[in-house]
């Protein structure tokens, strides 16, 4: 069994891990790299292998960081089937065409302003190269097992995190390997916590939140905080959100605090055809979270959902206090790159950076204290509050994945730690090999493993 690290390496994007067992070349993964321009430029590179020999596509969660390059796989060459969990097939069929979509949007904007170095500006890939891919798509079935053939099996077992996400376990004559996905809390207010006591010889864990644990304030206490005086001073509330996951969390966060008064009774705008689809979602698999049919049914009322472009172009000409939730949750993309240049400049605004932020990205750099960022090619003052709610994440903190990895079913040969920044990820290893007293390594980009 050879695993080889094509992502995920150094940083928290670009998901790839290749496995090639009992004759079979199975890719964990597919991921879009974010942040950094040398990541973002693997992008636009051929893919470090040969698609076409791939036998199948096993997809542990719909994010982007671990889907979104599964256009640019069929493109180069991929025939075969990518199996992932229903709930995980119906959110690809709506984050690939989104990102495929603004991915278009954003070239057009960029020719029509000469906003580009190139001549023209192009989409990384096409809503029909999205449409290829997700024709290939395949759900396991309730059990999450999986059997490949030449007694390779697969089973998917839910990983919390988000609708659908899952931890894989690959088997073959008496060996595995498991690929943790990536791992939700225990106490995460929206879904279930991850399934545990797997067994496997060898794991691949997330590495996140490696080095750092979720503070105890009350993120939904935080997020009243910053409306309730952002609304005193008349300002709006822009909340970049990923679609899936962190949207579903803020609202009911905001639902919440509304059904408590704890903030005015000021509009909730989700700027977002992607979140908006994704939150009809959590409403149907209402057994896949903690949310009731009547807190599904509340948040639905509560919220303004904004869908189509000129409706969206409308909210930037308000000037009464309201919330905008808009994706992406990194500030990489999106409308609410439209509506940071907008209200960005304005101390009466705010901004809330919800989650983890990668190096290189717009949100790290805000983050970090930056006064101006880079917008459709000229830098955008920011005089808005930003402010950084951390314990609104969907994924396990360093004590979280510790206690993950302690309730295995044996104590594996190996660990391998992807999926962080570097700290993060080293941190995490250290912890596992003075905690556990087990064997742990972070993999480089391109590193190949013999697991024997």
């Amino acid at each position: 069994m050879d695993v080889t690290f094509y992502g995920a390496t150094a940083t928290v994007t670009g998901s790839k891990t290749l496995v090639e067992v009992g004759g079979k070349r199975l890719l964990v993964d597919c991921g879009l790299f974010q942040g950094f321009k040398t990541l973002r430029e693997r992008n636009w590179a051929p893919l470090p292998f040969d698609p076409a020999t791939l036998d199948a596509v096993l997809l542990t969660h719909a994010h982007i960081d671990h889907s979104g390059a599964l256009p640019l796989l069929m493109r180069q060459g991929f025939q075969g089937r990518i199996w992932t969990t229903a709930a995980s097939a119906e959110l690809c069929s709506i984050l690939l065409q989104d990102t495929a979509h603004l991915q278009e949007e954003e070239a057009r904007y960029r020719n029509r302003h000469g906003a580009t170095k190139h001549a023209p500006a192009e989409p990384l890939y096409t809503v029909q190269d999205a449409k290829h891919s997700l024709a290939h798509m395949r759900a396991v079935g309730h059990d999450g097992l999986l059997q490949l053939g030449d007694g390779v099996e697969v089973q998917f077992t839910p990983a919390g995190h988000i609708l659908g996400a899952s931890s894989v376990r690959i088997a073959h004559e008496g060996r595995s390997v498991l690929f943790s996905g990536d791992l939700g809390r225990e106490d995460d207010q929206v879904m279930l916590p991850p399934a545990t006591g797997q067994v496997a010889d060898w794991v691949v864990i997330e590495s996140t939140y490696g080095d750092r644990q979720h503070i105890e304030l009350d993120p939904t206490e935080q997020l009243g905080d910053i409306v309730r005086r952002t609304a005193a001073r008349g300002g709006v509330v822009i909340i970049p959100a990923f679609a899936v996951g962190r949207t579903q969390g803020l609202l009911y966060a905001l639902y919440r605090l509304k059904q408590a008064r704890a903030i005015p009774d000021l509009p909730i705008v989700l700027d977002s055809p992607m979140g908006i689809a994704a939150t009809g979602l959590y409403h149907r698999h209402n057994d896949l979270h903690r949310l009731t049919d009547e807190e599904c049914e509340g948040i639905q009322h509560m919220t303004r959902f904004v869908r189509d472009v000129e409706e969206s172009k409308a909210l930037m000409r308000q000037r009464y206090p309201m919330v905008i939730i808009a994706g992406s949750g990194m500030v990489t993309g999106g409308r609410v790159l439209h509506h940071l240049a907008n209200y960005g400049p304005h101390t009466r605004n705010s901004v809330v950076l919800s989650g983890f932020q990668a190096g290189g990205t717009r949100g790290a750099s805000l983050a970090e204290g930056a006064k101006s960022v880079k917008l459709f090619g000229e830098y955008v003052s920011i005089r808005a509050e930003v402010c950084q709610i951390e314990g609104l994440s969907a994924h396990a903190d360093q004590a979280g994945l510790l206690a993950w990895l302690k309730a295995l079913g044996q104590a594996p040969q190996q660990v391998f730690v992807n999926h962080g920044e570097p700290q993060a990820a080293d941190t995490l290893r250290l912890r596992i090999t003075e905690q556990l007293g087990w064997k742990a390594r972070v993999p480089d980009y391109r590193e190949t493993f013999r697991l024997a």
